[in-house]
């Protein structure tokens, strides 16, 4: 992959904010914006959480399958919707598009609570478990080396993970440069410590280790609730499979090569997955792989010899990298909420000096540093998954509605109907069935955040109500961050000189 430079200092403009977002599409292949996003720190997290939920190996793999399978379909019906609405911005635009003109007051609410709760709620959670997993594996190599207590290893975790998310979200503040070459670093150890841990799998079994996957369906759990988590543990590893659709407008012949990127994204990393599930069985048994808190690690200590502090690095830097991605790429759907007048607008401001997005990645960190001190792991992961699931729904619904408002305009990629139908359904028992069988604190915390998008919404996006508050800290951010609003004609110097005296 190329590191030239995302942008030229020199001469880009505040007036393009998408293509000043934009993440080097053209310098790249067109379908590593989907398996980057994919191949994170899921699979290094949330292995034991899928194995203790289903309870036994059998149905472990079929659920890490099965979360591919539904993961493809959910993905195929986001290619039709990303070529016939080619906007960035994904499900924010696509929910504008299929609702906004229904109703003059519900037409507008699910984009703006897609939109709040993703960039408050969601997305700081996603970092937060992703940085939580980079600062276990950082730690984990020196807390066997020097026998550590669990107290005194949770306090270092915690101060690794905090320091961190102050690194990278100070990288996303001073420069897009730097966070474009550091990518392509990244991106290479994520691919390169999965093939790793197949290969070291593959070799244990070639020397006759299969005596935990020869387990079998022993032992599995088939309630519906542990069903659903499984289901959560394993499609939070996935998610990332509509990040090609954020980025249509960026993307060359979209209605092409966002399916394309699909097709070979999704599939490629489902393979991935469950041999990675399938190696981590050939040296751990079921209680020791759902025991242990760093599995990849206690993998390369087994199988690997003097290779194994190859996996903990690859790791940390993999996830420190997916962390970096994730908060980087919610200044989109901040721009593209704050245009249409459903999130302050500051937070689609640019940095004068830096052409950052730099209020958006600051409150990404203040959020993110919130769920970090808040929650571990395994309840962050249900409590994102439980909401990212309630959106790919209301996305589904979205698709059968254009079906029927745009029936007429030609597609040059349609699902068949049944499909977007089952991924609805799939999404509504995954929201009904925690809820219902065991009603636990982070998702009725989920719920409550719904309802105060909802009470924000009546008086400051339908009403249009605006506080004098508002302005007060809009200048407090443009004074102490120096910047401005993405203008439409002016080049950059000119707009800054205007605006600063």
């Amino acid at each position: 992959m190329s590191s030239t430079p995302l942008i030229n200092v020199l001469d880009v403009s505040l007036t393009d904010l998408p293509r000043l977002l934009q993440r080097n599409n053209d310098q790249k292949p067109f379908y590593t914006d989907a398996m980057e996003c994919m191949c994170g720190s899921g699979i290094f997290v949330s292995a034991g959480s899928a194995l203790h939920n289903t309870g036994s190996v059998g149905m472990c793999l079929i659920v890490w399958a099965a979360c591919g399978l539904l993961s493809l379909l959910g993905a195929l019906s986001y290619a039709e919707l990303g070529a016939l609405i080619n906007k960035s911005g994904g499900q924010f635009s696509y929910y504008q598009e299929a609702f906004a003109d229904l109703h003059s007051f519900w037409g507008a609410l699910p984009s703006f609570i897609y939109s709040f709760v993703t960039i408050m709620y969601i997305r700081p959670a996603m970092v937060s478990v992703i940085v939580l997993t980079f600062a276990e594996y950082s730690i984990r190599p020196f807390s066997l080396w020097m026998s550590v207590t669990p107290k005194t290893e949770y306090i270092l975790t915690t101060v690794v993970s905090v320091l961190a998310l102050c690194i990278l979200t100070f990288i996303n503040y001073t420069s897009m440069k730097c966070f474009v070459k550091i990518q392509n670093v990244f991106t290479v150890c994520k691919v390169t410590v999965c093939f790793v841990i197949i290969v070291g799998g593959l070799y244990q079994l070639y020397l006759g280790k299969t005596e935990n996957l020869m387990t079998g369906f022993e032992g599995t759990n088939l309630s519906m609730n542990s069903l659903s988590m499984a289901f959560y543990s394993g499609l939070f590893a996935y998610d990332g499979w509509a990040a090609s659709t954020m980025v249509s407008e960026e993307i060359k012949n979209p209605q092409i090569n966002i399916l394309l990127s699909i097709l070979l994204a999704v599939p490629f990393v489902t393979v991935i997955y469950v041999m990675m599930n399938v190696s981590y069985l050939t040296v751990l048994s079921v209680p020791e792989m759902i025991a242990v808190p760093a599995v990849a690690i206690e993998f390369a200590t087994r199988a690997l010899g003097s290779f194994t502090f190859v996996i903990p690095l690859g790791v940390a830097i993999a996830t420190f990298g997916c962390a970096l991605s994730t908060q980087f790429e919610t200044s989109r759907l901040c721009y593209a909420a704050s245009r249409e007048g459903q999130m302050l607008e500051v937070f689609s401001y640019v940095s004068v000096e830096r052409l950052t997005p730099a209020p958006a990645v600051v409150l990404q960190g203040l959020f993110t540093l919130i769920c970090l001190l808040c929650g571990n792991v395994e309840t962050l992961i249900d409590f994102t998954s439980f909401l990212i699931w309630i959106f790919y729904g209301i996305t589904m619904v979205a698709l059968l509605v254009l079906r029927h408002t745009k029936k007429d305009v030609k597609r040059t990629f349609k699902v068949p109907i049944v499909i977007p139908i089952f991924v609805l359904i799939v999404s509504v028992v995954l929201f009904l069935t925690p809820i219902i069988q065991d009603p636990k604190p982070q998702f009725l915390i989920a719920l409550a955040l719904i309802v105060s998008a909802f009470v924000l919404y009546v008086p400051f996006v339908y009403q249009k109500k605006r506080l004098s508050v508002v302005d007060t800290f809009t200048g407090f951010i443009i004074r102490l961050m120096d910047v401005l609003p993405p203008e439409e004609d002016k080049p950059a110097k000119d707009t800054c000189e205007k605006q600063r005296y």
